[in-house]
């Protein structure tokens, strides 16, 4: 059995955070949760480079913004991928440090799951391809190991 992916959510709203958690969960992933970003950046900390499969964050909150928290994660985790989720549509301008940006309450729970699983498939990375042999080495390989 493959190891779950591992998705850090982020949210100081408890309910949207459980429905975030609950919609994530029974889709197989494995989830995180933090009500504000200086916890979610405790918690990276516990975590090697590439653990964590995704950062899902709101953009306003307390303290410190999601855009700020990602900015630092960063630093933490340089390859991580990040989604951020906004209840205002205007704050697009802000949200574009995030990997991805999807209005609250604009978008369905279908389309954040769509971009979840992309977010998460992508940071694998492409599939290693194996380049051909031009035939003049593989010519020399062959006379070398007739000789």
């Amino acid at each position: 059995m493959r190891p779950k992916k591992i998705i850090l959510c982020v949210d100081d709203n408890e309910q949207t955070l459980a429905i975030r958690k609950f919609l994530l969960e029974t889709r197989g992933y494995r989830v995180l949760c933090a009500t504000g970003a200086h916890e979610a950046l405790e918690i990276l900390e516990g975590y090697a480079p590439g653990e964590i499969s995704l950062l899902l964050t709101d953009l306003l909150m307390p303290q410190m913004d999601g855009v700020e928290m990602i900015r630092r994660a960063r630093l933490q985790q340089p390859g991580l991928p990040t989604l951020m989720v906004s209840g205002t549509v205007t704050s697009f301008e802000r949200g574009s440090g995030a990997d991805v940006f999807l209005p609250k309450g604009a978008c369905s729970p279908v389309e954040l799951l769509e971009r979840v699983r992309v977010l998460v498939a992508r940071k694998r990375g492409p599939k290693k391809h194996v380049l051909p042999t031009p035939p003049s080495i593989a010519a020399q390989n062959t006379d070398s190991v007739a000789a």
